[in-house]
């Protein structure tokens, strides 16, 4: 699944468009590496996100097409 997808079905990020412009902006990094929108997340990987306001680290967890939104954080773990 790429990346800007799995942030969307998560909801980590709200819309898709706004995923793929921060991979662009290189606000992306899986396991410490930058990458584009149609990076391929596997279970297992470590993403991190860069915010102004600081950085979200999670693990994926599970890859699903769709999810309901009281399931979708069981896509992830946050990691400190």
């Amino acid at each position: 699944m790429r990346i800007d997808k799995f942030l969307k079905i998560s909801r980590i990020l709200k819309r898709r468009t706004v995923a793929k412009e921060a991979a662009q902006e290189d606000k992306i990094l899986v396991n410490g590496k930058e990458v584009k929108p149609a990076y391929r997340v596997k279970v297992g990987d470590v993403v991190e996100l860069l915010f102004s306001s600081g950085t979200l680290r999670f693990r994926v967890l599970e890859l699903r097409e769709f999810v309901k939104k009281d399931e979708a954080a069981s896509l992830y773990e946050v990691l400190p």
